[in-house]
């Protein structure tokens, strides 16, 4: 059986599970989330718990039975806790503004690059250097924070571009002088 899957889902106080069918919605201090889940896969709600189980064991219905499990238990914790992503910005010249929701990217192109704020999303400039994304849907940050990244990912020669806070570049020698 699938280790994720079959792993209790424990709602914590003050964040309302109503299951409706297939479908599940989450609301919470944060917000409210809601999602389709497979036709496969029975849910059970107990009490201040909620379970998965998959009527057989096909390929097919392992993987939808633990996906289903982690998207409800991300949503559980995007109402209590949210999502968070860092981006750092390394380069000269490279820098970021805020505009309102937006961000106002200049990094070496002839033109400045506004990246609009996704709905649910909340995009701070937290100096010239650091952007920060928050939101309680772990799939939208996420996606808005590989969009900012994808404009100029870090390249291994100098290291320049936007790469995630912690994340270590590997870099290479370049070329050798002759002899």
């Amino acid at each position: 059986m699938s280790r994720i899957g079959k792993a209790i889902i424990h709602i914590p106080a003050g964040v309302k599970v109503a299951v409706k069918g297939q479908n599940i919605q989450v609301e919470g201090p944060l917000g409210k989330l809601s999602t389709q889940v497979h036709d496969l896969i029975k849910i059970k709600q107990e009490g201040a718990t909620i379970s998965f189980e998959r009527p057989d064991d096909l390929k097919f219905s392992r993987a939808i039975h633990g996906t289903t499990r982690a998207l409800v238990a991300n949503m559980v914790e995007g109402v209590t806790k949210g999502f968070e992503k860092n981006l750092e910005i390394v380069g000269v010249g490279y820098r970021v503004e805020q505009k309102g929701k937006d961000l106002n990217l200049v990094l070496g192109f002839s033109h400045p690059v506004i990246f609009k704020a996704p709905e649910g999303v909340t995009l701070k400039a937290v100096d010239p250097l650091k952007v920060n994304i928050k939101g309680i849907d772990k799939q939208k940050v996420g996606q808005a924070a590989a969009e900012i990244r994808k404009y100029r990912r870090p390249e291994p020669y100098k290291g320049k571009g936007i790469k995630y806070a912690g994340e270590i570049v590997r870099r290479k020698q370049g070329k050798k002088t002759g002899k």
